[in-house]
């Protein structure tokens, strides 16, 4: 699969899904006027490459200054994925949520999704 690349804008968080080294990860701010076309896209992408035969560690980075919640569902459904992958397609799977130490909410919401990961492993790693 073709690497995507996505440089952020005013509503939207930059993107890198590095499909030949199964490095992906989202940065910035999310808070698209149609989440569905925004993610849409990267999500099937993200299922067709979870199927195929990826053998080395799936790394997720997720750090975002601010998201609303249509992107919220989005990394959860995003997430879910790599869960999956993990319990039934016994793929190794690491989802880094970085967050500043100062934001009590940024590290809150990344509690709540580590809380629903039980075979993909969920690294809460503070940012100074």
């Amino acid at each position: 699969m073709e690497k995507i690349i996505r440089e952020a804008t005013e509503r939207t968080p930059s993107v890198i899904f590095d499909f030949e080294n199964g490095i992906f990860s989202f940065k910035g701010e999310s808070y698209p006027e149609d989440a569905s076309a925004f993610f849409g896209p990267l999500h099937k992408a993200m299922d067709a490459f979870l199927d195929g035969p990826f053998e080395k560690t799936i790394v997720f980075d997720v750090e975002f200054e601010y998201f609303n919640s249509s992107s919220a569902k989005v990394l959860m459904n995003l997430f879910q994925l790599l869960e999956d992958a993990a319990e039934n397609k016994s793929k190794t799977t690491v989802i880094n949520w970085h967050y500043n130490e100062d934001d009590d909410t940024m590290q809150e919401f990344g509690e709540d999704f580590a809380s629903d990961m039980e075979h993909a492993t969920f690294n809460l790693c503070v940012v100074n």
